[in-house]
Parts: structure tokens; C-alpha cells; sequence
């Protein structure tokens, strides 16, 4: 397998910013270390360009009638290697070299289990979603649970306007897509991999606990009623160190304050004082002081855990460069050579994809809340993957919601790579 070509620009004008995509992408696929003919394009696109979303795939298709499948989606940013556009007109297209018979595209019209996906098992899927859907997590983990490993990876749909999505399959010529034309709006789309696909992903929190990890003792559907026996708004007033006869200080500090929700006997609190992966992150929407509950955006039960927690810029940037160093340390030989060990630990002008830590690329699904200031400057967070990582190949998008296994998070970065044999 080998790199991954890659193309990314703002323009305006969305013909000028594919254009400079595609000199990328052509001078890359030119290059020896580089796929040459690659099947599947990854396109994200920002919510300016999204009312020219149909003839921005129709370009790309035209210019490279290699790429026989498509999938991707729309967001407030989207994201490159060490870059992110945030917030302006722009394209980020990854071109993956796969053999044919280890992906298929889904969608709406060529849904798991439809007799185009026939005989095909999946392994693991990249799913893009529309935040507007009903009961989407229960769709997501319906989804997890047909492929063979119950993972996901990808995000929601966070244009301001049209959540799109891109979905062309090849195989076949799917019933239904010449109508379609290949965007898509609600439900779920993406691309599901076959078992000689090796993926290797991460999940970096982006808030940090505010208060010791608590069991719910007592809930009803959103509404947490105790905690530790104790009830949920007592203890919320407590751990804030604010009171309700300053009605006025009391709102500002719950506003600023988040519930990180986590089922019995997963990955809370770490000891390192950090979230785990498996903390799915909600807001709080209101309080309750007749039965001194405590609202949130999600359904809890009794036995789940629960801490409070807020965002926090220092935190998210340490837990970002955790899980590259994970991924890195995952991918790299046990037994390296003295120059494969200097080559890999290069510095930044030295940052080439080396084949030690053979990554042909890598998609970055980040939440929208993340991006830009958050991490102290714009493209900073991107910074910190291409340190971590080196100069891989990379796309993504900000979205309004990250999914991970066979969940929906918030505040998060979810982080994938595809490793070359």
C-alpha cells in the first residue's frame, strides 16, 4: 500500500479551489511513493460550498475517472495535513488505494444487507451522519453491530444550512444512484472496509473533570435524580461551589459545566485524572429544584457513573499528542534499526511519512466546538497530529458530533489511520 495523494485549498470561487486541489492531487499520483491508481476519493467540503455540493462532485468525478467511488460530507471546517480551513470556503479530497474487493459504499439507496452489499463482510466502517436524524444513536449502533469487529469511525454532518453527504458506489452501478447523483441528505452514509483493510483509531477527549467520578443511583430517562444516594443538584451546587441564592453566579458556572456520562465498568476517570475513552460527554440543559434533578441530553440509568467536567484547551492539546503517541508507538517495529529509529523521531523539517511507521493516511474527525482558538491558533490542533505523526497524508472534517465503536461523542477527536502491509 502505498501514500495516499491528497488535495486541499480555499478559493471563493469553488471551481479555483478544486483546481488547486487537483494540481495537488495529479502531482502527487506522479510521484514513486505515492498510489498511482486509486479507487476511492474522501471528499469534505465547508457548508459555504454546499449549495454547489452536486457539481463540486461532478468536477472531481470528470477530472479523475479513475476514483469509482466516493464518500464524504459537509462541515463548518474541514481538515488537511497541518491545516484546517474553519469557517471559510473550502475542499479537503483524500484519494485511498484499496483493493476493490476489501470496500464497498453505502447509503440510502445501497444500505447494509441491500443485494449490492451482498456477500460482502464488513469489518469496519467509516459512517457520516445527519445530526437531524431520528434515534441516531440507536441507528450507529445498529450500524456497529453489522460489521465484525463493532467499529466505527466518522462524524455528523455539521453544516448550518444542508447537511450533505457524498455516497457513489462503483460496484455495479447501484439501483437508484443515477437519481440520487451521488449527494445525499439524512440518514447515514459512508464506506464499510473488509478485514484486509487494517485500521488502527483513537478517541482524544477534549474536557477535563471538574469533580470525583459518582455512580447514579436513582434517574428518570434525561434526568439525573441521585448521585451517590445524594441528590443530583445538591451535589452539582456543592462540587461548583455555588448556591442558588446567587441565582446569577449559579447559572454562569452550570452553563460552563458538562456531565461526561460512562456505563459501569468502562473507561471513566483515568488515574492520570483525565477522561477515558469510553466518556461520552453531554450537556447540561436544565435543573429541576422540585425533585433536585439535574437535566442532560441524553438518556442516563441507574448504575451508569457520571462525573462533571469542562472544557479545557490544555488538557484537550495533552490528550491529543496521547493518543498520536499511541498510534505511533502501535505502528512502529518493536525493533528499530539505529537510522529507522533517527528517521522516525526526525524533527519537523524533517517530517516525511517514513516507512517505519507505515501510515499511507489518516482521517481526522474533530468536533466543531474544538477547532481553531480552542487550541490556542488556528490550524494548531492539525500542528500537533503532523508533530506527533509526521507528514502523512490526512483529510477530515469538524463535526457536530464524533462517532467512535458504537457511540455518538461530543467534544472529542477521533483519529484513524490506514496502515500499509
Amino acid at each position: 500500500m502505498k501514500l495516499f495523494p491528497t488535495g486541499h485549498a480555499t478559493h471563493p470561487q469553488w471551481r479555483m479551489a478544486a483546481g488547486l486541489a487537483l494540481a495537488q492531487l495529479h502531482a502527487q499520483m506522479a510521484l514513486p511513493d505515492y498510489a498511482a491508481s486509486p479507487t476511492l476519493g474522501l471528499l469534505y467540503i465547508t457548508d459555504h460550498y454546499a449549495g454547489e455540493a452536486q457539481d463540486i462532485l461532478d468536477h472531481l468525478s470528470a477530472e479523475l475517472p479513475e476514483i469509482t467511488d466516493w464518500s464524504g460530507t459537509v462541515g463548518v471546517g474541514v481538515a488537511a495535513n497541518n491545516a484546517e480551513y474553519f469557517d471559510e470556503p473550502a475542499l479537503s479530497v483524500m484519494l485511498c488505494a484499496l483493493p476493490s474487493d476489501q470496500y464497498r459504499v453505502f447509503s440510502g439507496v445501497a444500505p447494509l444487507g441491500s443485494s449490492e452489499m451482498s456477500g460482502f463482510e464488513a469489518h469496519t466502517a467509516l459512517v457520516h451522519a445527519d445530526p437531524r436524524t431520528p434515534e441516531l444513536a440507536e441507528l450507529v449502533g445498529e450500524m456497529a453491530g453489522r460489521t465484525d469487529t463493532g467499529y466505527l469511525f466518522g462524524g455528523l454532518s455539521s453544516g448550518r444550512d444542508d447537511s450533505l453527504q457524498f455516497a457513489v458506489g462503483g460496484n455495479g452501478n447501484i439501483r437508484g444512484q443515477g437519481a440520487a447523483g451521488g449527494v445525499f441528505s439524512g440518514g447515514m452514509s459512508g464506506v464499510v472496509f473488509g478485514d484486509g483493510v487494517r485500521l488502527v483509531s483513537r478517541v482524544t477527549q477534549g474536557c477535563q473533570p471538574v469533580s470525583r467520578e459518582r455512580e447514579i443511583t436513582e434517574a428518570d430517562g434525561n434526568l439525573l435524580l441521585k448521585l451517590d444516594g445524594e441528590p443530583a443538584l445538591d451535589v452539582l451546587l456543592a462540587d461548583l461551589r455555588v448556591s442558588l441564592d446567587a441565582p446569577q453566579e449559579a447559572i454562569d458556572a452550570v452553563r460552563s459545566t458538562l456531565v461526561g456520562l460512562v456505563d459501569a465498568g468502562s473507561d471513566g476517570i483515568r488515574r492520570t485524572g483525565d477522561l477515558g475513552a469510553d466518556v461520552l460527554v453531554r450537556h447540561i440543559i436544565g435543573l429541576d429544584p422540585t425533585r433536585r434533578g439535574i437535566a442532560i441530553a441524553d438518556v442516563a440509568e441507574a448504575g451508569m457513573r457520571m462525573s462533571f467536567c469542562r472544557r479545557n484547551a490544555q488538557a484537550a492539546r495533552a490528550d491529543l499528542m496521547r493518543i498520536c503517541a499511541e498510534i505511533r508507538e502501535e505502528l512502529e517495529p518493536e525493533e528499530q534499526t539505529l537510522a529507522t529509529a533517527r528517521a522516525v523521531a526526525a524533527g519537523e523539517a524533517e517530517a516525511a511519512p517514513h516507512p517505519a511507521r507505515r501510515i499511507a493516511g489518516a482521517v481526522y474527525v474533530s468536533c466543531s466546538g474544538r477547532g481553531g482558538p480552542h487550541f490556542g491558533a488556528p490550524g494548531a490542533e492539525m500542528q500537533i497530529v503532523r508533530h506527533a505523526l509526521g507528514d502523512v497524508p490526512l483529510t477530515g472534517f469538524f463535526a457536530a458530533g464524533e462517532i467512535a465503536r458504537h457511540h455518538v461523542y461530543g467534544y472529542t477527536g477521533v483519529l484513524t489511520v490506514f496502515v500499509a502491509d
